[in-house]
């Protein structure tokens, strides 16, 4: 039985598609065109008036629905995941913050078991810690934070393959070690929670860092030791072509005028969207995994405020952000929200645009940015359940 998608706004590799047909046939696109031709037997969508784009890939985020993957159960993992999936993730890269090692695994173990469910949008596991620098270690349960620990990490990594990132501070003994051997087993490595200067992002860089962890939260800006300037951390990712960036785009974690700079000097080739949501978002119950969390201003923050803690936010949300607030183009918000994190992540031969022969992940928007409609894996989801 075949989908057909017509008379969208649909937007391509090469470029808006107006007035288009995207046929799928099951899991995949068999065909774009510009045809409004009907086919027999086939079930339609009219997107009259609608934008219609890739899925959504969060690469950071932490859960929803009242749920949160540091839970490490099934049920846990599901409700978040499905809370996501109806405002527009697709592909979803589930996070831990820093956790202990049994934490780890149980997770680890959920999702690798998850991955094998047919129609699963997990794509692999991200870990943000534990080790990180405790100085920027901002909304992370202190606990847990630690150095890196080469015998943990190594067989954490042997036993699961499903982990495809691990954010760590460089400038932790032994960090260096552990990006260039994150590098040799194709595990994405990123700066997070840190306050390295230029000199020391190069290096970690060259030792396989390519990745910056909320781009402008936990990390330093230019400031002054004594009467001289210094650099911080942002302007050295800046600085560094090759390393890319990921931004909470909610309007609060990073404000629209310096999404407009992120979006200007890196580009959309190398910024990706994330919502790094916590289990509070679209959660019946106000309340958070780590009981020191609040939520206020449209954020959670640790109850004394001396930071933030994760965000509310969803993928509809980011984009509609970008749009809406920062002035950046729809098509450069949807690279940033599929495209970029897809090609990250090592998955754009499956997802990250309208293609024939991948994966029918798309949704759609009307004129306000608002969303309309999900399609994962060529099932249209209810987006109000």
């Amino acid at each position: 039985m075949f989908t057909q998608i017509l008379n969208g706004n649909i937007l391509t590799p090469q470029g808006w598609l107006k007035g288009g047909s995207i046929i799928i046939d099951g899991e995949k696109i068999v065909e774009i065109n510009d045809s409004t031709h009907l086919l027999p037997d086939t079930t339609v969508f009219d997107a009259t008036g609608l934008f219609v784009i890739p899925g959504g890939i969060d690469m950071h985020v932490h859960g929803g629905g009242g749920a949160d993957f540091m839970e490490g159960t099934s049920e846990a993992f599901r409700t978040a995941v499905h809370t996501h999936l109806r405002h527009g993730t697709t592909s979803i890269f589930p996070t831990l913050a820093a956790s202990s090692a049994s934490m780890i695994r149980k997770a680890a173990a959920t999702c690798e078991n998850l991955m094998k469910v047919p129609q699963s949008t997990i794509m692999g596991l991200h870990l943000e810690g534990p080790y990180l620098n405790p100085a920027k270690a901002g909304g992370q349960i202190p606990e847990y934070i630690k150095e890196p620990d080469y015998d943990e990490y190594s067989s954490i990594i042997s036993d699961f393959p499903c982990i495809r990132r691990w954010d760590v501070s460089p400038e932790l003994d032994g960090a260096l070690s552990m990006g260039c051997y994150l590098f040799k087993h194709n595990i994405l490595a990123a700066i997070a929670h840190t306050e390295a200067d230029y000199d020391l992002v190069r290096t970690a860089y060259s030792s396989g860092f390519t990745h910056a962890t909320h781009f402008y939260n936990a990390m330093t800006s230019v400031h002054n030791v004594r009467e001289f300037k210094h650099e911080g951390t942002i302007e050295a990712i800046y600085l560094i072509d090759g390393i890319s960036v990921e931004v909470i785009a909610d309007g609060i974690h990073v404000p629209a005028p310096i999404l407009r700079l992120i979006h200007k000097i890196k580009g959309a080739e190398h910024t990706a969207l994330v919502t790094d949501s916590m289990a509070v978002t679209d959660a019946p119950a106000s309340h958070a995994f780590d009981a020191r969390v609040i939520i206020e201003d449209g954020v959670c923050k640790l109850a004394d405020r001396s930071a933030l803690a994760g965000s509310i936010a969803t993928m509809d949300r980011l984009i509609r952000t970008c749009v809406k607030q920062a002035e950046i183009p729809l098509e450069d918000a949807s690279r940033m929200a599929s495209a970029t994190p897809a090609k990250i992540m090592g998955i754009y031969d499956r997802k990250g645009s309208i293609e024939r022969g991948k994966d029918a992940d798309i949704i759609m928007f009307d004129r306000d940015i608002n969303l309309k409609a999900v399609f994962s894996l060529g099932n249209k989801i209810d987006i109000n359940s």
